[in-house]
């Protein structure tokens, strides 16, 4: 059964829609990174979404995260309807992947508490509830089929996207809304500071210099279907997926990549292709000592010598953690859409100790894009790859 992907709904601190963020990765435009104080007193860089861009929510919970989450979805309401008039609203699911879920009343509203005894009176612990950024899309569209929240770090936005396609392919439903969801709030910029992740500049994904990861805002949803729902854009299928969990380490990679490329494989199986069948490859590339040396490991592992374009668009986006995975197979839908690749935007000093890959320079001639994979790797080892095509 083929699975139809809408065009996405996106939003980050690079662009507020898929032309304006792609503009911004094919040109390395990095204006959207700033640096910000956290409630700890540290300054960090983050790709956060300037809060004049948004409007206040319709759903129940105002909060910064479904602010941005429906500045995304407004994006593809139309084909929300579409699916829901012909399909119906029992027939549609809603499956999302996101891990902060209100952190920024979390810590503001604990503060408040130490000091005077007392939580805010807007504050509600369902600020916090996992379920939110899911239900409030069910909520929001009178969709009454499944609904699921996946939480597993940076893979949550591909997994839900996989639950999504096996739900249409079980035939539990016939179209679903689907994607990711995450903010760069005090807590998780704190949190990954205490893990010594965060990069002092502007992360340098794959260079010898590199020294962590810049955490982003982001968003990208898209209606999954039997039947494209749209006549005006290519259309672009969920060709095949992967996962795989190798477990190695709470917070760490198994270094030896043995994971990911297990979940790069399984999707090219799934995809019924070869590795050099693959135009582009948009890489997880946090900019990490270990994720991006076991990333190379992998990939080179499986494509070394068909030298596959690739690149991370992190630099750019920055790393949307939850959001990651569905917001950069939106950048590979607009780089088959536009026949252009994002270019890998680093220093350009290669780090020895890993395999070399072939990274995207900016004006490389390219043949035509018809087949993206995009890898997302996560804590626990939680591998997601998603493999996407031009129908011809």
């Amino acid at each position: 059964m083929k699975i139809y992907l809408s065009k996405p709904g996106v939003i980050s601190s690079a662009g507020t829609d898929l032309e304006e963020l792609f503009a911004s990765l094919v040109s390395g435009n990095q204006s959207g990174i700033k640096q910000y104080k956290t409630f700890s007193g540290d300054t960090f860089f983050a790709a956060r979404i300037d809060g004049s861009k948004l409007k206040a929510s319709t759903g129940r919970l105002d909060m910064k995260i479904i602010k941005i989450e429906e500045a995304a979805l407004e994006q593809i309401s139309e084909n929300i309807e579409k699916a829901k008039s012909k399909y119906g609203a029992d027939r549609i699911a809603v499956c999302v992947g996101s891990c902060d879920n209100g952190t920024e009343f979390s810590l503001a509203g604990h503060k408040k508490y130490f000091e005077n005894g007392t939580f805010p009176e807007d504050y509600t612990i369902e600020m916090q509830g996992a379920d939110y950024v899911s239900t409030f899309i069910a909520e929001k569209y009178g969709l009454t089929g499944p609904v699921c929240t996946f939480s597993t770090a940076c893979s949550s936005s591909a997994g839900a996207i996989i639950k999504a396609a096996e739900l249409i392919k079980s035939g539990i439903c016939d179209a679903a809304v689907t994607g990711g969801i995450d903010i760069a709030s005090d807590t998780t910029l704190d949190g990954f500071a205490s893990l010594e992740a965060i990069s002092e500049k502007i992360t340098n994904p794959f260079s010898k210099n590199r020294s962590g990861i810049t955490l982003g805002d982001g968003a990208a949803f898209f209606v999954l279907s039997k039947e494209p729902l749209e006549e005006s854009v290519p259309k672009i299928c969920l060709l095949g997926y992967g996962e795989s969990c190798d477990a190695h380490h709470m917070t760490s990679p198994d270094p030896s990549g043995a994971g990911a490329k297990k979940a790069i494989e399984k999707a090219l199986l799934n995809a019924k292709i070869k590795p050099e069948e693959v135009d582009y490859i948009n890489l997880h590339g946090t900019g990490t000592k270990f994720n991006d040396s076991m990333e190379a490991k992998a990939v080179d592992a499986v494509f070394g010598k068909y030298k596959v374009p690739c690149s991370t668009t992190k630099p750019v986006t920055g790393h949307t953690l939850g959001a990651a995975g569905a917001l950069e197979l939106a950048i590979c839908f607009a780089a088959i859409t536009n026949n252009v690749l994002p270019p890998q935007i680093w220093d350009g000093v290669f780090d020895e100790e890993m395999p070399k890959l072939n990274f995207v320079n900016k004006n490389d001639d390219l043949h035509q894009v018809k087949i993206c994979l995009s890898n997302s790797f996560a804590f626990g080892g939680a591998n997601a790859c998603l493999v996407i095509k031009k129908e011809e």
